[in-house]
């Protein structure tokens, strides 16, 4: 006997089949597209503040019949390039070292800067001083374990305070992971994952969702 499928039950199976293709369309297009306007909006605004510096001889407009974006960004990597370059002579270096001096005394604004300079050393530092490994501590309490970010080996004080050798770890938060707490942790309560620190944020950013794509099942 043949079995024939009830209409209703088909129509919700090609519903289901729609809503899967849609939902599959917004995942591989939304990124895209929202990298794609953030990289627009970042040169455009770059064009925008530096465009006015370039006297208008200069400009692409003056022999182009179509406006070229970029012209902004490039002026702001020579910029860069130069200050990074006068950084590195006696003069640059001195300057540098007076102005951030300076800085630091400014009410307030002082602990912000000291603050972001700390960051982005971090960021564009080559010595291995960004996160490198992914590992389990139990927090919140005993029995519960959290995704969390090894830093480096904490202060020597600190593990003369607890006489235990301390590692520094970043728990960050779901669904920011650029938000989080520093913890310390004893060396022998770290469990060191066999996973990459980019598998490590994209589990965290998607709430656990993103384990069958990051190669992380069981």
């Amino acid at each position: 006997m043949v079995e024939t499928l009830d209409p209703k039950k088909k129509r919700r199976t090609l519903l289901g089949a729609l809503r899967t293709y849609l939902l599959t369309g917004l995942v591989i297009t939304a990124p895209i597209y929202i990298t794609f306007f953030l990289v627009l909006w970042f040169v455009e605004f770059l064009d925008n503040y530096f465009r006015p510096l370039i006297p208008k001889v200069y400009w692409p407009t003056t022999y182009l019949p179509v406006d070229v974006p970029g012209v902004g960004l490039v002026l702001a990597l020579l910029l860069l390039t130069l200050i990074g370059g006068l950084a590195a002579n006696f003069l640059g270096r001195y300057l540098l070292t007076t102005s951030d001096r300076l800085m630091r005394k400014i009410p307030m604004a002082g602990s912000v800067y000291t603050m972001l300079k700390q960051v982005f050393q971090t960021a564009v530092s080559e010595d291995g001083a960004a996160f490198q490994q992914v590992a389990l501590i139990e927090y919140p309490r005993k029995g519960l374990n959290a995704i969390a970010f090894v830093t480096k080996a904490a202060d020597a004080r600190i593990n003369q305070a607890t006489g235990k050798k301390m590692i520094g770890v970043f728990l960050p938060t779901t669904p920011n992971p650029t938000s989080g707490f520093l913890l310390f942790v004893p060396e022998d309560e770290l469990t060191i994952l066999d996973m990459t620190v980019e598998d490590g944020a994209r589990l965290v950013i998607s709430a656990g969702l993103a384990h069958e794509e990051a190669g992380l099942n069981p």
